[in-house]
Formats: structure tokens, C-alpha cells, sequence
């Protein structure tokens, strides 16, 4: 079992920046492919971006070219830069693992709030 824990987040205004850090420990041999999720109040929660070990990348649509996942397998870390915010981007953002068997581990959240 991976344990995952976000932080970061917070309130910013439109077209701001944030950013939020994951820190992965536990079975850390499972720690494969990680990546950002989001859940806003009342929609499921969707992808927002992913990273392999080996560094390839997918973005969700909505998030291409302004916000930037990166990973440290040094330190069991993964990164999400998030640039010009948009109040659509509010939600909860959850740090996940998928292990090789596609096993998956989540973080608590940490609460993104995008004003207008």
C-alpha cells in the first residue's frame, strides 16, 4: 500500500498560480504511475493530469498548457504547477498512484478555490 499526501492548494484570484506537491511513502516499490485528479461539488471526479516513472506525461484537455505535472522518483515526489487559473478549475484536488497491477492509492485532497 502507497500512502500519499498532498499539499498546497488554497484560495487565488483568476488567471493566478498555484501549486501542490504529493509525497508518497509507504510500499514505495508500487509507486508507478502518478498523477492529479479533481472532484468539483457535484461532478465525479475526473483526470487531470499523469506522469510515469519515466516521465511521459497526459493532461486532461481543459488543463493543456497551463498547468505542469512533474515527479522527483528521488523523493517519492510528484509536483503539479498550476498557471492561469480559471474558476472552473475550483475543486478538490486528489494525488493518486496506480501500481502495476492497477491498484490504486489516493491522498486525502487538498481544496483548490479558483475566484472570479
Amino acid at each position: 500500500q502507497v500512502q500519499l499526501v498532498e499539499s498546497g492548494g488554497g484560495l487565488v484570484q483568476a488567471g493566478g498560480s498555484l501549486s501542490l506537491s504529493c509525497a508518497a511513502s509507504g510500499n514505495i516499490i508500487s509507486i508507478n504511475v502518478m498523477g492529479w485528479y479533481r472532484q468539483a461539488p457535484g461532478k465525479q471526479r475526473e483526470l487531470v493530469a499523469e506522469i510515469t516513472r519515466g516521465g511521459s506525461t497526459n493532461y486532461a484537455d481543459s488543463v493543456k498548457g497551463r498547468f505542469t505535472i512533474s515527479r522527483d522518483n528521488a523523493k517519492n515526489m510528484v509536483y503539479l504547477q498550476m498557471n492561469s487559473l480559471k474558476p472552473e478549475d475550483t475543486a478538490v484536488y486528489y494525488c493518486n498512484n496506480q501500481d502495476r497491477a492497477f491498484r490504486r492509492s489516493w491522498g486525502q485532497g487538498t481544496q483548490v478555490t479558483v475566484s472570479s
